[in-house]
């Protein structure tokens, strides 16, 4: 019997996958849990559109996110951050420090994962910072001024 899973099952199939499996278990068991349903034309060309509509926003999110990596290219950030007389920081610059200066200064606003660090940022001066998506990368420089 065709069905399509509504939660993904362990070592049988996962979620929103048309399958055939055994009637009995379908019955007994996929059915009653609630873990799939009967795979109908409507329901099977249903799913089909739900899952093209899916990818759709992934790409157009994806593309998004390429365009904004792409106009941070060879731009400068300044954050400020507690040193010591030494130059060193109290405390290192992580990506969501990065993110809110981005987006304060330039209007971009990136998620805190598209962000990465050749080294961590634990002193004044300019440092390297990578902001990246599936497709492009740009590098973009970070200035540590002291507060």
């Amino acid at each position: 019997m065709k069905v399509i899973f509504l939660k993904d099952v362990r070592g049988i199939g996962r979620a929103h996958e048309v399958k055939n499996v055994a009637d009995g278990y379908a019955v007994n068991f996929l059915f009653k849990q609630k873990l799939a349903e009967p795979a109908t034309d409507e329901k099977v060309q249903a799913l089909e559109n739900k899952v093209k509509a899916h990818e759709a926003e992934i790409e157009k999110q994806e593309e998004e996110l390429t365009k904004k990596v792409l106009s941070l290219h060879g731009k400068k950030v300044v954050l400020k951050a507690r040193a010591t007389e030494k130059g060193g920081l109290f405390k290192a610059i992580a990506g969501k420090d990065i993110m809110k200066a981005i987006k304060d200064e330039h209007g971009v606003e990136l998620p805190e994962d598209a962000f990465t660090f050749p080294e961590h940022i634990k002193t004044i001066g300019e440092h390297m910072v990578l902001a990246s998506s599936k497709t492009q990368k740009a590098e973009l420089v970070v200035a540590i001024v002291e507060a």
